[in-house]
């Protein structure tokens, strides 16, 4: 790892699908970093200084739907001024975060709305369904039953949230300058992995858009794309 290099970079934003670990990887990368780490407790943090009561908190972050109608049945309901309050702070620390350099931020839309950043790595971790409830049976002591209900919602409400407040599908791998799965892969080599992507991607930066892509430095093919064969089908041999 190039710590230098790497410096350029000013975040990396972690999507993840629930119980895959990478809330887990996001925090030894920011070790490993010397990096802040943005998750849950930064954003509960920065509502609160802002009057934000824990139970807004608490509905709204990374789910929704139609949680203003929830929200206002409640029997302390929760104020329109207030919820809109929160969603500004969700994008609010989402952005100084970036601005400020050297953060790791956990969901909270990070990869929408820092998408047109060339100096922010986007990761996706994912990882089998079965693993995952492993993961939850053993990190948060369920059944497995309940470890399959808990991440199914977990990752029902993380979508809705990015579709309802973005139009966006948290599954669309554009959003993303890596996929990793977890399926195999030890965490702590795909921190190694990350690290080595900050780099590389650090070495981009300075890059004209006219000469990035898979296009870059290639000529063109020396016949016409219609030379390369097409297998027949098994009913046509």
């Amino acid at each position: 790892m190039n710590p230098q290099a790497i410096a350029a970079m000013r975040a990396v934003t972690v999507s993840r699908e629930y119980g895959s670990g990478g809330g887990e990887i996001a925090a030894r990368l920011a070790l490993q970093l010397d990096w802040r780490l943005v998750d849950h407790h930064i954003v509960v943090h920065a509502a609160h200084e802002l009057g934000i009561r824990e139970s807004v908190v608490r509905a709204f972050d990374e789910k929704t739907e139609d949680i203003f109608s929830r929200l206002m049945q409640w029997p302390y309901p929760a104020q329109p001024a207030e919820i809109q309050t929160y969603r500004e702070t969700l994008r609010r620390v989402v952005l100084d975060a970036a601005k400020d350099g050297h953060t790791v931020i956990v969901g909270r839309a990070g990869q929408v709305l820092l998408a047109d950043r060339r100096d922010v790595l986007h990761i996706r971790v994912v990882a089998p369904l079965e693993q995952r409830v492993a993961y939850v049976v053993r990190r948060e002591g369920l059944e497995p039953d309940a470890a399959r209900t808990r991440l199914q919602e977990k990752d029902r409400a993380r979508a809705r949230y990015l579709q309802t407040e973005f139009h966006r599908q948290s599954d669309d791998a554009h959003l993303y300058d890596l996929v990793i799965n977890t399926a195999v892969l030890d965490l702590d080599s795909i921190v190694g992995l990350i690290c080595q992507a900050l780099e590389l991607k650090a070495a981009r930066l300075n890059v004209p858009a006219e000469e990035l892509g898979a296009a870059a430095g290639m000529s063109r093919y020396p016949g016409q794309p219609a030379d390369f064969p097409v297998p027949p089908s098994p009913n046509e041999l």
